[in-house]
């Protein structure tokens, strides 16, 4: 289970009507906020699953929320925990290790959890959309 974490680089679940951020999840645009190596909750649609040849049992996912981009690497062990959500999720929430590789930031998966139900959410009649597409942020 995921593990809300108390630093001040997490952003508080957003009010009623907002986008359906999941609790305690950074953006990721704030990614370069945290220090190398820390503990951090990101969440988004899955845009790219990759597991090249090459790589040994690596999976390589792209999650995007509204604010831009995240890179999530899935080791063997634990892509065998959870393998239902990263092979079908939607929406996925990981947490893990934040890494940073020649300004690429990268988050190691330690936690993975489909929260594709979430996505009901943008069909209910009283969501209203704000405009925001991570596509129109700096």
């Amino acid at each position: 289970m995921t593990q809300r974490l108390p630093h001040d680089w997490m952003t508080p679940t957003p009010p009623p009507g907002t986008w359906p951020r999941p609790p305690a999840a950074l953006p990721a645009a704030r990614l370069v906020e945290p220090p190398y190596g820390a503990r951090v909750c990101v969440a988004g649609l899955v845009l790219v699953r990759q597991r090249p040849g090459t790589a040994k049992g690596v999976i390589f996912l792209t999650l995007e929320d509204e604010t831009g981009t995240c890179n999530v690497v899935v080791w063997a062990k634990v892509y065998e925990r959870f393998r239902r959500a990263v092979i079908s999720g939607r929406l996925l929430r990981v947490t893990g290790r934040l890494q940073r590789e020649t300004g690429v930031v990268h988050v190691v998966a330690e936690d993975i959890e489909d929260i594709s139900h979430m996505l009901d959410r943008l069909l209910d009649p009283a969501f209203r959309f704000d405009g925001t597409r991570a596509g129109d942020q700096p």
